[in-house]
């Protein structure tokens, strides 16, 4: 497996791993963090991924008896990185993508945010995130594909991984967890707005993110579940930024900022345990949105929304939030879009963000 992390800017290349650890079932999970704390032992760097369906193992009313036909983890374990990007000076090839669809038809998305709404008035839930997925057919450099969407939407937290089996291209605009010694902080993104059509125009957009009120509230649910999860394995919890709103190429997007102290020597399974999958994807209150999602989904996301990353043997680590992000196998497509669904939704209104979140891929067909 070969992984390029760009994250922040700051490049990070891996391949030749001395071993692939993979779970394909819950039941194997344990084993899977009991070998990545041994070989963060012997002092191999861990990286790889978390599936979102991975989260359902940490809680045991979300249990499910499952094989699935796609990693719930699946982590390299590799000796020392490569020059920093070096793998980003490889040369570039064609690609080429076609018969794009989406695996929801418009009425039945209607209906879920209805449904949705009405789980929301009976006091189930106060917020869900909903996704559907778009498929297609490719061909070609799947590492030209990642560098032109790189190109076209430049992101904080983007990476590639290649194996034998797929390619994921991650051109993610969400931290998920940055653990340095025993400081370690989250970034939940949840509000969106499209980019002005001017200079005064533009101004304005951003300014209506941070202050519009469905947005804010949006937010602040999530930032507080996140402050409740990372409080189950840390302390010293504190929200320093609140309400940050980032700009892209074709949106703008609000993220706020939890930090808290955890154990320097914490296991992996137990920060995962206290906070995957991160709350941002889920809704709140976390358990019954994952239940809810389960109800209303097509089918499993996969890689989408849930964490892609690494761990140094001195067990810091760094993992984003896999959105906007490309799963490529036997030469078909996927990506998942979502949002945080309220009681001020509105379908039309969530199926137009969803389709603005899709058009950095659109745009390369």
């Amino acid at each position: 497996m070969k992984i390029l992390f760009e994250f922040e800017k700051k490049p990070l290349y891996l391949e030749d791993p001395v071993k692939i650890i993979s779970c394909y079932h819950p039941a194997r999970l344990n084993a899977c963090f009991d070998m990545i704390e041994s070989a963060l032992a012997c002092g191999l760097t861990v990286a790889g991924f978390c599936s979102y369906e991975a989260g359902y193992a940490f809680e045991k009313k979300l249990w499910h008896d499952k094989q699935d036909d796609f990693p719930l983890l699946y982590m390299g374990c590799y000796r020392a990185p490569t020059l920093p990007g070096a793998y980003s000076r490889t040369a570039c090839g064609p690609y080429a993508l076609n018969d794009i669809v989406i695996n929801t038809a418009q009425d039945k998305y209607f209906k879920d945010i209805d449904a949705i709404r009405r789980y929301i008035a009976c006091g189930d839930v106060y917020q869900i995130t909903y996704c559907i997925k778009m498929r297609f057919r490719w061909d070609g450099d799947a590492f030209g594909l990642y560098r032109a969407l790189y190109r076209m939407q430049p992101v904080p937290y983007p990476a590639y991984l290649e194996t034998d089996r797929f390619r994921i291209l991650s051109l993610s605009p969400e931290m998920f967890l940055k653990k340095s010694g025993s400081f370690i902080k989250t970034k939940p993104m949840k509000g969106t707005w499209p980019r002005g059509s001017n200079p005064i125009s533009d101004l304005a957009a951003g300014l209506r993110l941070h202050f519009d009120k469905k947005n804010r509230a949006e937010n602040l649910m999530i930032t507080d579940l996140l402050r409740n999860d990372l409080g189950r394995c840390g302390k010293d919890i504190a929200v320093p930024v609140l309400f940050e709103v980032a700009q892209y190429n074709l949106l703008y997007q609000m993220t706020s900022t939890v930090t808290a102290t955890v154990r320097k020597d914490i296991p992996v399974r137990e920060l995962f345990a206290s906070v995957f999958p991160s709350g941002s994807v889920t809704g709140a209150p976390k358990i019954r949105a994952m239940e809810i999602i389960r109800e209303l989904e097509n089918e499993e996301r996969r890689i989408y929304t849930g964490a892609i990353g690494y761990i140094l043997p001195n067990r810091d680590m760094f993992f984003n939030i896999p959105i906007r992000t490309l799963l490529l196998r036997d030469g078909t497509g996927e990506m998942g879009i979502g949002g945080g669904i309220v009681w001020d939704s509105t379908p039309q209104g969530e199926w137009d963000e969803g389709m603005l979140k899709s058009q950095f891929l659109m745009k390369t067909f």
